[in-house]
C-alpha cells in the first residue's frame, strides 16, 4: 500500500507541474495547462478570478521554481477548471530600469498568449501606471477552447489580388451611428457588421480591411476621450471585447467568428490591420499590463541606458526580431488564420519589423522571412505599410515575394496632380500604371501596389476636397497632432458651404479621385464612407473620436446617392474586366502586352512639362477586342482633346463610359448601354476625367 501510494503521489505531482508547451492556457481533459515565458524573475503566481471586477482572486497558485519552471518557462496544470475561467499572473523580480528590468509584483498581468480578455467595469489605466495592487481595475485573461465552434465548412477564400477591391473600415464606427439601422444592442459590434453585409455586397467590394480588432486599451487617449482606432494593443490573440454584443467572457470569440463566417458566405474576405510594432504599455511612464511585467528587456527595443526606443511614435517599439517575440508574432498569425479563419493581414508600420533590437535596419530581417516562408501563411494576403515613424521608408524595397505594399506615392501624387500642382503629370502617369518606376524592376504583378487616396489616417475623401488645413481641435492637443502635409484643396471655401458652384466642383473632384483609384493598375482600396462623402469635419487624426466625427453617418448614402452609384458602377466594371484577365501576369508583362499610347490635347504629343495639367492615354488590349481612351484635365480651364480615329477600332465607334463633369446617371453609363461619341474631339470642362471605349459586341456582354 505504501509503495502504491507513493507512486500515485509522484504521478499527481508530475501532472500538476504542467507542460511548457503550448504557451498560454490550454484546455485538456480534467483541467487547464498554463505556460508563460518570464525571464529573470524571482517568482510567479497564477491568479484565478470569478469575475472581471474582483479585487481579490478566488485562488492563488504559487508556482514552485523547482517544479513549475523549465528554463524561462513557468507552467502548471490546474485540474477542475475549463473554458471561461478568468485568470492573470503576478510576477516578482528586480526593478532595475537601467538593466531593462521592470518587474512589479503588485500588477495583475494578462497572458501574452491569452485567447480572450475580460475588462472590468471599473477598468483604470492609471492604476496600472502606479505602484501597488490593481486587481480590481485590471484586465484579466480568459481560458478559451477554440475546438467547440461550428465553422460549417468555412475556409479562407484566397481570392486573387487581380479581382480584389479593399474597403478599409472600423468595426464599431461602421454601425455605431443611430442612422445605421442596426438594432441598438448590436450597434458598433461584430454582429452589427453582419447586419450590414448586404450593403457591402451591393457596393461590390471583395475584402474588408478591419482597423485593429486585437484587444486594445480604450483609455490610451487624451483625458476625457477614448482610443477609437485601436492602435494600442494589449494582446495579440484576443478579439476586442467591446466589439461584442454577446454577454460572457467568451462572447467576443464566437461573435468574431460568426462575422468572419458570414462575410465569407457573401464572398468577402477579412483582412486584419495588425499592430506588431508597439503595445499600449508605452514608455517608462506607461502602464504595466503584460509584456513589461514578464520580460521587459525581451519584448521591447531598449537603449543602452534601459530607456525605450521609439520608432513608432507611441512610446515603445516591439523587439520583433528577438527569437521569443518572433515566435509570438508567428503564433499569433497562425492563430488568426487557423482558428479564426481570416484571409490576410495589413501590417501597421511594417518597417519596424526590419529593425534589430537597437533599432538598426536589417538587410534580411528574420521575422519577415519567417512570415514570407511560412507554409501556413501561403496564399494569405500580406500587406505592408512599408514605413515607420523613425524615418525608415521602404515603399518599393520591402523584402520578399509575397508582400504587397500600401503605395504612399500613389496617394500623394494623385492628390497633388488632381488639385492642380505643377510638375506632377509624369508622376501621375506612373501611378495609374501601377508605379513601374517603383516596382517595375522586381518582375512582380501590378497588384503589388495597393492604391489608395485616403485611409483612416488623414482626411476622408470629402474632407480632402473641403479643407486646406486640418481641424483637430476636438483632440485636445491644440491642433498640433496629425499631419500638416495633406495635399488637400477646399475648392474655394474652408469647410461646408451652400455655394452651388463650389459644391459642384467638390463633387467632380470626389468622382475624379474615385475613378483614378478604381481605374489604375494595382489593387484598389477605398475608405469606409468615401462612397457617400463621409466627413470628419476636417479632423485628419480621429484616433480618439469615438463619436459622430469618426462614425459612418448612413444618412450620407441617400444624400450623396450619386457618388455611391458612381463608386458602385466603377467597382462592378473593374471586377468584370479583372475577372476576364489572367491572374498571374506581371507588371512588365502586362505593360508589354498592352499597347499604350500617350497623348496630350493633341494626339501623340503628351505634354510632360512642369506646367502641364493634362494627360491622355490610349490602352489597346492584346486581344484587340477592347480599347480604352482616358483623358484627364486637372487644369482650371476647359480643354478639347483630340480622339484617335475610330476607323481601326473594334466596333468602329467611340462610346462614352465616364465623364465626371456630368450629373448622375450620365457621369458613368452602364457598361452595356454606352452612348455614342460623335466628332473628332472631346471637350473636357475644368477638373474632369473622361473615359471613352471602343469594343466589339462580344466585349459588352454581361458576365454570368
Amino acid at each position: 500500500m505504501a509503495n502504491s501510494s507513493g507512486r500515485s503521489g509522484r504521478k499527481n505531482a508530475e501532472q500538476l507541474k504542467g507542460n511548457t508547451s503550448p504557451l498560454g492556457a490550454t484546455v485538456t481533459p480534467g483541467g487547464v495547462n498554463f505556460s508563460v515565458f518570464a525571464r529573470d524573475c524571482s517568482g510567479v503566481e497564477l491568479l484565478l478570478f470569478d469575475r472581471a471586477d474582483d479585487a481579490v482572486p478566488s485562488r492563488v497558485i504559487t508556482l514552485d521554481p523547482k517544479q513549475n519552471r523549465t528554463y524561462h518557462y513557468w507552467h502548471v496544470f490546474v485540474p477542475g477548471i475549463g473554458a471561461g475561467q478568468l485568470y492573470g499572473y503576478r510576477v516578482a523580480g528586480p526593478f532595475e530600469p537601467q538593466r531593462g528590468r521592470r518587474f512589479d509584483p503588485g500588477k495583475v498581468l494578462i497572458d501574452p498568449y491569452g485567447r480572450a480578455v475580460a475588462v472590468p467595469d471599473g477598468y483604470c489605466r492609471g492604476d496600472a501606471c502606479l505602484p501597488g495592487d490593481n486587481a480590481a481595475s485590471a484586465m484579466k485573461s480568459v481560458v478559451a477552447d477554440p475546438r467547440g465552434y461550428n465553422w460549417e465548412g468555412d475556409l479562407p477564400l484566397k481570392r486573387p489580388y487581380s479581382s480584389t477591391v479593399i474597403y478599409e473600415m472600423h468595426v464599431a464606427g461602421f454601425t455605431r451611428h443611430p442612422s445605421s439601422g442596426v438594432s441598438n444592442d448590436k450597434r458598433g459590434t461584430y454582429a452589427g457588421l453582419i447586419e450590414k453585409i448586404p450593403y457591402l455586397k451591393e457596393l461590390g467590394i471583395t475584402a474588408v480591411e478591419l482597423l485593429p480588432v486585437f484587444q486594445f486599451d480604450p483609455l490610451d487617449a487624451p483625458l476625457g476621450l477614448r482610443n477609437y482606432w485601436g492602435y494600442s494593443p494589449v494582446s495579440f490573440f484576443a478579439p476586442h471585447a467591446a466589439y461584442s454584443s454577446k454577454q460572457g467572457p467568451l462572447g467576443p470569440l464566437d461573435e468574431f467568428r460568426d462575422m468572419v463566417k458570414a462575410l465569407h458566405k457573401a464572398g468577402i474576405e477579412v483582412i486584419l490591420d495588425v499592430v506588431y510594432n508597439h503595445t499600449s504599455e508605452g514608455d517608462h511612464n506607461g502602464p504595466t499590463f503584460c509584456f513589461r511585467g514578464f520580460a521587459n528587456d525581451v519584448y521591447y527595443s531598449l537603449a543602452p541606458d534601459g530607456s525605450y526606443l521609439n520608432h513608432t511614435g507611441c512610446g515603445n517599439t516591439l523587439n520583433a526580431n528577438h527569437h521569443v517575440v518572433r515566435r509570438l508574432i508567428i503564433d499569433s498569425l497562425h492563430y488568426w488564420v487557423k482558428e479564426m479563419h481570416v484571409d490576410g493581414f495589413r501590417f501597421d508600420l511594417a518597417s519596424i519589423l526590419s529593425r534589430d533590437g537597437q533599432g538598426r535596419p536589417l538587410k534580411d530581417p528574420p521575422i519577415l522571412w519567417d512570415i514570407e516562408s511560412d507554409p501556413a501563411l501561403a496564399g494569405i494576403k500580406l500587406i505592408a505599410e512599408a514605413w515607420d515613424a523613425g524615418g525608415l521608408y521602404q515603399v518599393g524595397s520591402f523584402i520578399g515575394d509575397s508582400w504587397k505594399e500600401w503605395n504612399g506615392e500613389f496617394r500623394d501624387d494623385v492628390r497633388r496632380f488632381l488639385k492642380g500642382d505643377e510638375g506632377m503629370v509624369s508622376r501621375f502617369a506612373a501611378r495609374i500604371l501601377a508605379s513601374p518606376d517603383i516596382y517595375g524592376h522586381q518582375e512582380r504583378e501590378p497588384e503589388q501596389s495597393i492604391n489608395f487616396v485616403t485611409c483612416h489616417d488623414g482626411f476622408t475623401l470629402n474632407d480632402l476636397v473641403s479643407y486646406n488645413k486640418k481641424h483637430n481641435e476636438a483632440n485636445g492637443e491644440g491642433n498640433r497632432d496629425g499631419s500638416d502635409a495633406n495635399a488637400s484643396w477646399n475648392c474655394g471655401v474652408e469647410g461646408p458651404t451652400d455655394n452651388p458652384a463650389i459644391e459642384a466642383l467638390r463633387k467632380r473632384q470626389v468622382k475624379n479621385f474615385v475613378a483614378v483609384t478604381l481605374l489604375a493598375l494595382g489593387t484598389p482600396m477605398i475608405l469606409m464612407g468615401d462612397e457617400a462623402r463621409r466627413t470628419q469635419l476636417g479632423n485628419n487624426n480621429a484616433y480618439c473620436q469615438d463619436n459622430e466625427i469618426g462614425w459612418f453617418d448612413w444618412n450620407k448614402v441617400e444624400e450623396h446617392a450619386d457618388i455611391h452609384r458612381f463608386t458602385k458602377e466603377l467597382i462592378r466594371a473593374r471586377l468584370r474586366q479583372s475577372e476576364a484577365s489572367a491572374d498571374s501576369i506581371t507588371l512588365s508583362q502586362l505593360l508589354g502586352q498592352a499597347r499604350l499610347e500617350w497623348h496630350g490635347v493633341r494626339l501623340g504629343t503628351p505634354d510632360w512639362s512642369h506646367e502641364s495639367h493634362s494627360i491622355a492615354l490610349t490602352v489597346r488590349s492584346n486581344t484587340k477586342s477592347l480599347v480604352f481612351h482616358y483623358m484627364v484635365n486637372a487644369y482650371w480651364e476647359p480643354l478639347s482633346f483630340m480622339l484617335p480615329s475610330p476607323r481601326k477600332l473594334p466596333g468602329g465607334r467611340w462610346h462614352r463610359w465616364i465623364d465626371t463633369s456630368l450629373d448622375s446617371p450620365d457621369d458613368i453609363a452602364p457598361w452595356d448601354e454606352l452612348p455614342l461619341v460623335e466628332g473628332e474631339s472631346y471637350r473636357l470642362p475644368p477638373r474632369s476625367l473622361v473615359v471613352v471605349v471602343a469594343k466589339n459586341r462580344t466585349a459588352s456582354r454581361t458576365r454570368s
